[in-house]
């Protein structure tokens, strides 16, 4: 039974209780193809472009304010980038649920997205978002470390000659190696956290526990293609930053859209 008070939009069959894993499925890498074509579909179908530039050039605009009152903020630039692969899912919660609706055949725009706050989810979703915030935070912190402790307290006087130092010293290879070693793991962690779990939360009445405990293992069970999945993350995101973050605005979405049909593929 749905206890009275959720939302009657959010009313969801009970699952499972108990932190207990649900079935997951294997799947292949054809299955990745079909996730990103059916993404694709529901953002065209849902343009979402204009929410996410709201959400992605705050961020932007105060990087730039820093910048052009000196060049210290420029270590940041690459941690910042890699830091939408982690607190990505977070925001791609509401293109679950426009995802989710339109699978059913109702109707799915923004106004049901923001509805998701009436879900009983939210306060699961509000503590994942929690861990990968705090996860994205960690991650900053590390990347000051081994800046530190490769370049030391050299402050780059322009983007070309900080663009030097990294890739035509020993000291910026080493940057480069340690760097992503480290980035690899946390954004692994937050993979298999959340994954499969924000969009579980979404579709079906269960515990925080459940959810996350089957997002590590649907990652689990499929290594080769989930790994494979996000080197397909990692590689679009990269291309979406290159026009100084303005294609984030269209990969964001789709990617978004896609976790959600990857969802519905792994999970039983």
């Amino acid at each position: 039974m749905v206890p009275s008070t959720v939302h009657p939009a959010y009313a969801r069959p009970e699952t499972a209780f108990g932190g207990v894993a649900l079935r997951v499925r294997r799947i292949s890498p054809a299955d990745l193809a079909d996730c990103l074509k059916a993404g694709l579909s529901d953002f065209l179908r849902h343009p979402s472009q204009l929410i996410f530039l709201a959400l992605i050039y705050p961020i932007v605009g105060l990087f730039l304010a820093r910048l052009s009152f000196g060049q210290d903020v420029l270590p940041l630039l690459f941690p910042l980038v890699a830091g939408f692969a982690l607190l990505g899912p977070l925001t791609a919660v509401g293109l679950y649920e426009m995802s989710r609706r339109r699978e059913e055949g109702l109707p799915a725009g923004w106004d049901h997205a923001f509805a998701l706050a009436h879900s009983p989810a939210i306060l699961s979703i509000a503590v994942i978002g929690c861990v990968l915030l705090a996860t994205f935070l960690m991650w900053l912190v590390a990347a000051l470390v081994i800046y530190e402790a490769t370049l030391g307290s050299y402050v780059p006087a322009s983007l070309t000659a900080f663009a030097r130092e990294i890739f035509e010293t020993r000291e910026g290879w080493r940057l480069i190696v340690l760097g992503n070693g480290v980035g690899l793991g946390f954004a692994v962690f937050a993979m298999c956290l959340s994954v499969v779990s924000l969009p579980l939360l979404v579709d079906r009445d269960v515990s925080t526990a459940t959810a996350v405990r089957t997002s590590f293992s649907a990652v689990k069970n499929n290594p080769v293609v989930m790994a494979l999945w996000g080197l397909i993350v990692a590689a679009l995101l990269a291309l979406g930053a290159l026009p100084f973050f303005v294609g984030l605005a269209v990969v964001l979405p789709i990617l978004g859209h896609a976790t959600w049909h990857l969802y519905r593929r792994l999970v039983v």
